[in-house]
């Protein structure tokens, strides 16, 4: 088994403004479980990049630790990259951000680094509305140190472990738009033309882009007692807004219309029901934002798409009113102009 690319590629192919080729946004082959969810989601973001005609180079990945944050090795190789520590990726984003603001940031992450160790620093991304698309790959558990429930398990699940969930979960979207995010959405992996247009969207928004993908663990879903297994499935015919089951052998995808609610079948018999907002929906609404979010977690839905926007707060480089030249492109002179300036600014502070 090889995990390098073949370099052929059709001279024909497809080129977008730019003269770029999905090739020219591709990242290395994916050694994630065949069927991860986190792979539909990889492709999504090279979809969504090729249709802008963004260049490579303008792009940053920063990501934490898991399978989440694995990815952005599978996506945009030719692109800056930074792999920080667990729940840390957005105080490495901020200080990126802030010393070159050019660039476009993808923010990568699973339920464990934003909503257990990362949580805190989720926190103050979004009430500082940091310009980055944040993006979490949702599935529910630790698939990297096998399969323990994350903070975002139902209440009363049961691990492959055996152990049982005695804690409600965390929704990180419900969460983001209570916390001030100014773009908040939610979708699920299968469902490219829905979530392709969410990361172009995303990625125009100036501030903090909030984005909750439920994405299938394929390893670690399937035990009597989880919430994730097919037996419980079954029996509920969906599930809450946090949690998804995909088969085992290839990703599932989905294209259903508008204001309607979708019963994804997969290939045993089990159903996963997701629920889509209307065309008339109104994303600058908060309230009616939150009151929907929870409307879906009361029927057992996952809401997807578009849940909350505000385009009217700036975000932190206009917050704290920084030089329109980004600081990486300031010469020794302007950083540092002398101990006569210096002087000026401490009298204007007595």
């Amino acid at each position: 088994m090889t995990y390098i690319k073949p370099l052929f590629r059709h001279p024909k192919l497809p080129k977008n403004k730019i003269g770029y080729t999905l090739k020219e946004y591709e990242g290395a082959l994916s050694t994630l479980c065949a069927g991860c969810g986190h792979d539909s989601i990889s492709a999504a973001i090279v979809q969504a990049c090729y249709d802008l005609s963004i260049e490579p180079h303008r792009v940053a990945k920063i990501s934490g630790i898991g399978c989440s944050s694995k990815t952005p090795a599978y996506f945009l190789g030719n692109s800056h990259g930074f792999n920080s520590v667990h729940g840390r990726m957005p105080s490495v984003a901020t200080g990126a951000n802030l010393a070159n603001k050019d660039l476009v940031y993808f923010g990568v992450s699973g339920d464990g680094d934003t909503a257990s160790i990362g949580m805190g620093q989720f926190v103050h991304a979004i009430r500082r509305n940091l310009n980055m698309v944040y993006l979490v790959m949702n599935n529910g558990c630790y698939g990297l140190t096998k399969g323990q429930d994350s903070a975002t398990a139902d209440k009363g699940s049961k691990s492959k472990a055996g152990s049982i969930n005695p804690f409600l979960p965390v929704d990180l979207a419900s969460m983001a738009v209570e916390l001030g995010a100014t773009f908040v959405a939610q979708s699920f992996s299968g469902d490219k033309g829905q979530l392709v247009p969410l990361i172009k969207a995303a990625i125009h928004h100036t501030g903090f882009a909030f984005i909750n993908v439920i994405s299938p663990c394929v390893t670690f879903n399937n035990n009597v007692g989880s919430t994730k297994s097919y037996d419980y499935v079954r029996g509920h015919l969906g599930v809450t807004s946090l949690m998804d089951l995909v088969m085992e052998k290839e990703p599932i995808a989905v294209d259903y219309e508008q204001g309607t609610v979708a019963r994804v079948a997969l290939h045993d018999g089990t159903e996963l029901e997701l629920s889509k907002l209307a065309n008339d929906w109104d994303p600058k609404n908060r309230i009616s934002a939150m009151n929907a979010i929870e409307r879906a977690r009361e029927n057992e839905q996952v809401l997807t798409g578009l849940l909350y926007l505000n385009t009217d707060y700036g975000d932190l480089h206009g917050i704290l009113d920084t030089n329109d030249t980004p600081l990486n492109h300031m010469d020794e002179s302007t950083l540092c102009p002398g101990k006569a300036k210096l002087e000026d600014i401490n009298k204007g502070l007595q």
